[in-house]
């Protein structure tokens, strides 16, 4: 297995260079943070990475999760990896102080969970969703569920998720009916069945605790009618015990990759005491677990960026020490081979990879840098980050994920038959990698969300702001010899995202809906190929500054190969919009008018 999994180089390009990371400090609330414990941070995060997650990917991957007699039993190193993040701090660095966390930026937190993901995707999961499930009991939660849940959970000692899929109802939360009936005893009394719950029962913690969606008993339809409540696996008592919450482990099930963290069943209430704690108000639960969905969204896009990069690395490891065939212009059998990556065909593969990796990550930074002005900033300044967050978030989850799976496809094509066999661990990443575009809302479901509500949110805002920021990263790119070039191609590709847009809306007012819809996936796609064409044009000017400079033969060598991966991205990734602005164009509902019963 390659040694390495990500680029620290790049980390700090992107933190320091590109996204000034120490700017964020000027503001109170991380006044106390600095470039040296922002690398002190970076350093140990690779330590664990290397020395702890990564040399058990392989192990964890073939010794998945065992379901037996009615309980989870997972590798015994989540235990350790839940203490270790929970004395280290990890599960709490983006807490605020008064709930005994480190207030670290969230763009350093980004960092984190990409080396983390990196090394071991499946472990890294659960210290992850045990601080997305903390943070929701903190920013919504009463002081008594933050004085009882918090704590442990912060410590490694709780496990956290957020349990909102049902059987009958996947991704359309409108059908929920896990019911949750009032009493006079400061609980409600739940029943119901949940279905593909990451890290919902296992052994490497003492306790399970359950973010979870339910129907308070008479609540209105839809949505509107869901509530936000703390289930626990064991319900603390006063004197500290632990009891059993009538919520039991209806099944484990045995997943394509992603084998080192459970995703169970769960069935609540078989003996009418399974006990759920209201988090806020009643019929508000939607819009609160939003808060930690939008954040999960964000960080399964990250995950894939993490998985495609340990990808890339070991694919680039073999290129350089697999010798096969000779150059096209050599016509002497007796000459030795040269290394693949000598090869054009496997460069633009290497190419493809990289321009997917670190395009995706900085888009996914980019969201960081956004989330960390709306903790600091106020009034309109807010409101603009917030929603260029929004309309982001979609793009964010999905271009990673799916982008993703084909980096790693392209990484395994490399190999050749080894990356077909599990010496290499290029099937494992590939496998991994495929669940992205599924949770977290399926790439379907963002399609919707982009086209059918980020784009016309507040009359359009979101993306008229969207449109300056790339205007203005276009416009410093005009005066930048080596790179207008691409600054013409991006305004071109910018034109026509406006054009499909209104022409869409238009397909909306004449036709419905459900035509307006029909190709919101397509929509994505394109919208998010131009995204990240934007975030490699904003490295390229970072990128120019610094090749104007007297340079070392390393750092001349990363600039320069950031710069050609820029360039592949808008010679080759840029151009794949043109067919879709073609498809989009025409609005014909080709899909809503096909009947079910044509389908053979």
């Amino acid at each position: 297995m390659a040694e390495k999994f990500v680029s620290e180089r790049n980390l700090k390009f992107m933190l320091y260079e590109v996204f000034d990371a120490e700017t964020l400090t000027q503001y109170e609330y991380y006044a106390e943070h600095g470039r040296e414990i922002f690398d002190l941070v970076l350093d140990t995060a690779l330590k664990l990475g290397r020395d702890i997650l990564q040399p058990l990917l392989r192990e964890m991957d073939q010794n998945p999760p065992q379901f037996s007699d009615g309980a989870v039993k997972v590798h015994p190193m989540v235990r350790d990896w839940m203490r270790t993040c929970g004395e280290g701090g990890w599960i709490s660095a983006l807490a605020p102080y008064d709930h005994g966390g480190q207030q670290l930026p969230l763009l350093i937190g980004a960092v984190i969970r990409f080396i983390f993901s990196a090394a071991n995707y499946s472990a890294s999961v659960y210290p992850l969703l045990t601080a997305g499930a903390a943070h929701l009991i903190e920013s919504f939660g009463s002081e008594a569920l933050q004085e009882t849940y918090i704590p442990p959970m912060y410590a490694g000692q709780w496990q956290g998720t957020m349990a909102l899929t049902e059987p009958q109802a996947g991704s359309s939360l409108s059908d929920l009916s896990t019911l949750a009936e009032p009493t006079d005893r400061g609980y409600y009394l739940l029943r119901g069945q949940k279905i593909f719950i990451s890290a919902s029962d296992h052994d490497g913690v003492d306790n399970i605790v359950n973010l979870l969606l339910a129907r308070i008993k008479g609540a209105p339809p839809g949505v509107k009618g869901i509530s936000l409540f703390v289930v626990p696996k064991f319900r603390p008592e006063a004197d500290g015990s632990l009891v059993p919450n009538d919520l039991q482990v209806a099944g484990s099930f045995h997943k394509l990759g992603y084998r080192g963290s459970p995703i169970c069943q769960l069935s609540l209430g078989e003996n009418n005491d399974c006990r759920g704690y209201l988090v806020g108000e009643p019929h508000q639960g939607l819009a609160y677990m939003f808060q930690m969905m939008n954040e999960a969204r964000i960080d399964v896009g990250m995950s894939a960026t993490a998985i495609a990069s340990a990808a890339y690395y070991a694919s680039l490891q073999y290129a350089r020490e697999r010798a096969q065939g000779r150059r096209l212009g050599s016509k002497d059998p007796t000459q030795p081979p040269v290394p693949i990556i000598e090869h054009a065909d496997v460069k633009r593969m290497l190419l493809f990879q990289r321009a997917v990796v670190e395009g995706s990550f900085a888009l996914l930074l980019q969201c960081s840098v956004y989330a960390d002005r709306t903790r600091v900033l106020t009034g309109e300044e807010r409101e603009k980050n917030e929603l260029l967050l929004e309309l982001l978030t979609p793009v964010a989850k999905t271009y990673p994920s799916e982008m993703g799976v084909l980096s790693v496809s392209q990484g395994l094509q490399i190999l050749g038959g080894y990356g077909y066999c599990d010496e290499f661990p290029l099937e494992l990443f590939y496998r991994d990698a495929r669940i992205h575009p599924i949770h977290e809302g399926t790439t379907g479901i963002h399609g919707l969300d982009l086209l059918g509500r980020k784009m016309m949110m507040k009359g359009g805002k979101a993306a008229q702001l969207y449109l300056r920021e790339v205007e203005q990263t276009i416009g410093q790119a005009r005066e930048v010899a080596d790179l207008a070039p691409y600054a013409v191609r991006l305004q071109a590709a910018l034109e026509k995202l406006k054009e499909v847009t209104a022409s869409l809306v238009q397909l909306s007012r004449e036709k419905g809906p459900e035509t307006f819809l029909a190709d919101a996936t397509l929509y994505l796609e394109f919208f998010g190929i131009i995204a990240v064409a934007w975030q490699w044009l904003v490295q390229a000017l970072v990128v120019q500054q610094a090749l104007e400079k007297e340079l070392s033969e390393d750092e001349s060598n990363f600039y320069q190969g950031k710069f050609q991966t820029c360039s592949y991205f808008f010679r080759y990734e840029l151009p794949k919009i043109e067919g879709l602005v073609h498809r989009l164009l025409e609005g014909d509902g080709l899909t809503v008018k096909m009947k079910a019963e044509l389908f053979e």
